[in-house]
């Protein structure tokens, strides 16, 4: 997602009510992490899904608004033996994430039963549980028309993780380039502090971020 494509879709946006439950969201995340007592943040995609992108995303946000909290330790279902420790962590750490922690899962499509057992672990533990999915009211596509609703077939996963998380965004489509763009979104919303800002203004920071900011991520 590039610059020119975000600061379009700042005009193109205003008005839905989509940027601000996005902001509502971040919100959500942001306070979860910097509460008094507050643990690491999990990020966890499916078994056909990993947020690579979204894992970036919230390292360098993390560095750039000083909220050690928002770099997230990524879980992954079947990590290589080769990986390097930051990319090893697998699902058991679900298991042992208690209160303080957050749990972040990125679904554009359906949930496995694996994955929702090892949530629902996490959440009887204590643990915060955020949901970002595909799946929900419909929302603006990059090129102004409305996204494609997920396949029926995938609902049933998702509905199983709605009722697991406290708090939830729906993207209303797995397609890839309006998927990426919520997770852009969510993630320069948590890089500022909450109520600080509008959800457009964040939008507009993102863009003059993706056109001149360097990368810090290791991901």
């Amino acid at each position: 997602m590039d610059a020119v494509r975000v600061s379009a879709l700042r005009e193109r946006l205003a008005g839905t009510g989509w940027l601000e439950a996005v902001g509502g969201f971040a919100g959500s995340l942001r306070r979860s992490v910097e509460r008094r007592g507050a643990g690491e943040l999990l990020l966890v995609g499916t078994e056909a899904y990993e947020p690579w992108h979204l894992a970036a995303h919230l390292e360098d946000e993390a560095a750039w608004s000083a909220v050690p909290r928002l770099a997230p330790t990524l879980l992954r279902h079947r990590p290589p033996a080769t990986a390097p420790t930051h990319l090893a962590h697998d699902l058991r750490r679900l298991t042992e994430a208690g209160r303080g922690a957050t749990v972040l899962v990125v679904a554009p499509a359906a949930v496995g039963a694996p994955l929702l057992e090892r949530v629902q672990d996490a959440r009887r533990h204590g643990a915060t549980v955020l949901a970002l999915d595909g799946a929900g009211p419909v929302a603006p596509s990059t090129d102004g028309d409305l996204a494609d609703p997920t396949d029926p077939a995938d609902l049933a996963g998702l509905a199983d993780l709605a009722g697991l998380a406290h708090e939830r965004l729906t993207v209303g489509t797995a397609a890839e380039e309006p998927f990426d763009l919520a997770q852009h979104l969510v993630s320069a919303a948590a890089g500022q502090p909450v109520g600080r800002r509008s959800a457009l203004g964040r939008l507009a920071e993102l863009a003059g971020r993706l056109a001149s900011a360097p990368s810090l991520s290791r991901w």
